[in-house]
């Protein structure tokens, strides 16, 4: 259900797979928190566990937890203060109204659990992003959200005529092996040392595509990337 990519002495990285709800489901199994503090627990029984950010069920990809209340008070403090670099891939099958840019807007809540994209901009959420051609008249998507807003990047995409594939809530026309969104890079300082983590997806047939690992490793690290202006 995931796969540890660093663990430090006071916080773990980890890269969830998709389908895999963030929190317990009841009968449905135990959600990815549980999965990774009962790991943690089963080598080090006096651990403890804070999240200090989530991915949505469909969403793939690196998730931190703090291992002890100060360190979850510092990134709570770094997210908020958006220290934070986050980069996610995506794949959509419809043409967008523009390939590269930024999608910038006021959320308000619409229908069904969804969300909307405003013209209003009080508090908007702020995305950059890069789009890239790849086979089956699908595209590619680079996102770099500036805030963590709710279904942030999936409303953001589906605002531009381009839901992402196996979406359910904002394409339901869609259906697929998965979700197509991908939490792919992490960059941050912590207590004065650099950190930087990379892992690409590992599921999903239009994922693991030759074009798209062509297209991952042209980048090397999104952050070194020429990126659409604020």
């Amino acid at each position: 259900m995931f796969k540890t990519i660093t663990e430090h002495d006071d916080f773990i990285v980890v890269d969830k797979e998709a389908g895999v709800n963030f929190h317990d489901e009841g009968e449905i199994g135990s959600g990815l928190f549980s999965q990774v503090k009962n790991q943690l627990k089963s080598a080090t029984p006096e651990v403890e566990l804070y999240p200090v950010h989530r991915l949505d069920k469909m969403t793939s990809g690196l998730v931190i937890f703090a291992k002890t209340l100060a360190c979850a008070q510092t990134f709570g403090q770094l997210f908020q203060d958006h220290y934070i670099e986050k980069y996610y891939l995506a794949v959509s099958d419809k043409k967008p109204t523009k390939k590269q840019g930024l999608i910038k807007g006021d959320m308000a809540k619409s229908r069904r659990g969804m969300f909307k994209l405003l013209r209003t901009m009080e508090n908007p959420a702020i995305t950059q992003f890069f789009s890239y051609s790849i086979p089956n008249k699908q595209r590619l998507y680079l996102l770099k959200p500036h805030s963590g807003k709710t279904h942030q990047l999936r409303v953001a995409l589906s605002s531009i005529g381009s839901p992402i594939i196996g979406d359910h809530l904002y394409n339901t026309q869609s259906s697929a092996d998965r979700g197509y969104l991908h939490a792919y890079a992490l960059k941050f300082i912590y207590l004065g040392e650099q950190f930087d983590f990379i892992s690409a997806p590992n599921s999903g047939e239009y994922f693991l595509t030759e074009q798209v690992t062509e297209h991952l490793t042209a980048q090397k690290k999104p952050w070194q990337l020429n990126w659409p202006r604020l």
